[in-house]
């Protein structure tokens, strides 16, 4: 799997920004569903602090995602050596991925180190985000790694390209369709 062609900036950052658009995308359709958040983000405990499930800028959540995936694909590109040279490259990023961006958080995020200590959010509640966010970083990973380290495979850019695309698709033709009102 590993050769020595060097992953360029566009190929790491596209790729991942990709990578995490659809990630994030099933992995938080599969969490909506299991853990009902329509019902969880109504909790008093939660609806000072989430926007309601049917909020237009909820639905809008998967098209910024591309800026996210274009951080992370700064990051990885600028770290390429340690991540797509290493057979452990998807666990290195993966672990750097939860120690400071979902752990170490700066701010009280729900279920990092702050969140636990600052927040009154329930700890349970806290641990079922967790294990949403701790699962979609690590398809981001693997994914990620994988697809900058293989070579040669035309129709995994063309399959992932068009899953982007209809995730992309999707909610931006419910909120034209829907409420547009942010």
């Amino acid at each position: 799997m590993m050769h020595q062609r060097r992953p360029t900036f566009w190929g790491i950052t596209l790729k991942t920004i990709v990578a995490h658009t659809i990630t994030y995308f099933a992995v938080g359709l599969v969490a909506f569903t299991v853990f009902d958040y329509t019902t969880r983000f109504a909790d008093p405990a939660l609806s000072q602090l989430m926007r309601q499930t049917d909020h237009p800028l909820v639905m809008a959540g998967p098209l910024v995602q591309p800026i996210r995936g274009l951080l992370f694909g700064i990051v990885f590109y600028l770290l390429r050596a340690s991540l797509f040279r290493n057979r452990d490259g998807w666990f290195r990023m993966w672990i750097m991925l939860v120690f400071v961006g979902i752990f170490s958080t700066f701010g009280p995020a729900p279920g990092s180190i702050e969140g636990f200590i600052y927040t009154t959010l329930p700890i349970t509640g806290q641990l079922a985000g967790l294990s949403e966010v701790l699962l979609q970083s690590l398809l981001l990973s693997i994914v990620t790694y994988v697809w900058v380290t293989s070579r040669g495979r035309a129709w995994v850019n063309w399959v992932l390209g068009i899953i982007f695309f209809v995730v992309l698709l999707l909610p931006g033709l419910g909120l034209l369709l829907g409420q547009t009102t942010f």
